[in-house]
């Protein structure tokens, strides 16, 4: 007995489920498949950049090199954040090393924030589907003994195949589940060292302006 089998004999609500594991299931391996990829990219970029940053002989030649490298734009929203802000506001105020610290913070939090983009689906399918799944398994469970109380007395053989069939919602709950959490993991931790890399190049951008005279 397999998935479509079980299907084939449920009810409305028992579809509706399996339709809500596979649809987790779906955008899980297509959130995963697509952030390793761009995380893969975005850490080689990340490296590149910062190493061409620094072998430029001038700010604009920086700019210029970075641009190369930074296929993603993770790298260049930190030196366009370098530009002070516009006299007579409030973003202005301060001396010359908090507004550099402050747009710089902005502008990692925001490159942090696409990186991080899919996160939610794959912590969403991770935590839910196993009890999805559950749900199924009760419901079909359920319904079996339901029907054979309509026909007569129960005996063991005419409830371990219901039962049986009924537990594979469990098992897909858990095959939607398991992916999902280890793809949060992996993809979380390569986003953590992305961020630490950006983080430690902006101090090092912080620390290179901060001590010119505007």
């Amino acid at each position: 007995m397999n998935l479509n089998d079980y299907l084939l004999h449920s009810d409305g609500v028992s579809r509706l489920l399996a339709l809500v594991l596979l649809a987790l299931s779906v955008g899980s391996w297509v959130v995963i498949l697509w952030k390793w990829r761009l995380l893969s990219r975005v850490s080689l970029d990340v490296r590149r950049s910062t190493a061409a940053f620094w072998q430029a002989a001038s700010w604009d030649d920086a700019q210029q090199r970075v641009a190369q490298f930074d296929r993603d734009a993770c790298v260049a929203p930190l030196l366009q954040a370098a530009a002070l802000p516009v006299a007579g506001t409030l973003a202005s105020t301060g001396d010359r090393r908090q507004q550099l610290t402050r747009k710089l913070r902005d502008a990692l939090q925001a490159v942090v924030r696409r990186l991080q983009w899919g996160q939610l689906l794959l912590a969403t399918a991770g935590s839910t589907s196993p009890f999805i799944g559950l749900l199924g398994t009760v419901w079909g469970i359920f319904n079996a003994l339901s029907g054979m109380a309509e026909g007569g007395p129960l005996r063991i053989e005419m409830v371990a195949g219901p039962v049986g069939e009924a537990l594979i919602m469990t098992a897909a709950g858990l095959a939607v589940a398991i992916p999902a959490v280890l793809g949060f993991n992996i993809l979380g931790r390569k986003v953590g060292h992305i961020e630490a890399d950006l983080e430690g190049f902006a101090h090092d951008v912080l620390g290179l302006l901060a001590g010119h005279k505007d």
